[in-house]
């Protein structure tokens, strides 16, 4: 009896972990969806931009759908452990392994996708500085999108102010966007270059390899919580009825 109750216990603190975990990357992938100032956002945007960025634009139903299958899977896994069901184990150990083989897959995915991604973002950035001198000050959604990148990345253009010469809003204000000064006053071309505002393609590369570490090791801890749970289910599955 105490074993029982102690694998329970497991099932239980395991399973909460995997149900608030589904919870958390279910929001993520609706706030990902509904931001519209992402950066996937301004890259919808580029006219011919490389095929392979397209895809960047379904993480959002990604999210929501890993996490639509791991939060009611962790509250299966408690029916299971409560009710001492064997369907209902067998069922969650079922799921939960194809989950693992799909999270491995992703992970060998995402290591030979990472070198290309780099190299894609280098390719669009004559199509992208393009597209900020024909739209940026005349394409009101494009606008929009592109100072709050800005903003949130604390960036200026995608290599830096000088993809804004010539544009539209340029032409038109004879000045650069705000977000590409770090004072109060006009943001004129000598302002603008002592400033050194990054381009926002350099802010996204470091934002990526300085949550590169944290990022491996949530995804090694949620692989570890689910080999844990697949083998307390098992025994679990195994002891009711004995």
């Amino acid at each position: 009896m105490c074993y029982s109750g102690l694998l329970k216990t497991f099932m239980f603190i395991f399973n909460g972990v995997i149900f608030l975990a589904g919870a958390a990357i279910l929001a993520v992938g609706i706030w990902v969806m509904v931001d519209s100032s992402s950066m996937l956002g301004v890259l919808s945007h580029i006219k011919k931009a490389p095929p392979e960025l397209a895809q960047l634009a379904n993480v959002g139903y990604l999210l929501i759908a890993i996490g639509a299958v791991l939060a009611p899977m962790g509250f299966l896994g408690c029916c299971g452990a409560v009710t001492e069901s064997k369907c209902m184990l067998l069922t969650f150990f079922i799921i939960v392994l194809i989950i693992f083989i799909a999270e491995v897959a992703g992970a060998i995915v995402v290591l030979v996708f990472q070198p290309l991604a780099k190299e894609l973002l280098m390719t669009v950035n004559e199509k992208f500085v393009e597209s900020i001198r024909k739209d940026y000050g005349r394409d009101e959604g494009f606008t929009k999108l592109m100072n709050a990148t800005m903003t949130q990345l604390k960036c200026c253009g995608y290599n830096n102010y000088t993809d804004f010469t010539g544009s539209p809003f340029e032409t038109r204000n004879n000045k650069y966007p705000e977000t590409c000064c770090n004072n109060l006053t006009t943001c004129t071309p000598s302002v603008a270059e002592s400033s050194s505002k990054p381009g926002c393609f350099s802010a996204v590369v470091k934002f990526i390899e300085d949550n590169t570490t944290l990022t491996r090791g949530v995804a090694l801890g949620i692989a570890a919580l689910e080999i844990a749970a697949m083998v307390v289910s098992m025994v679990l599955y195994n002891n009711i009825g004995k």
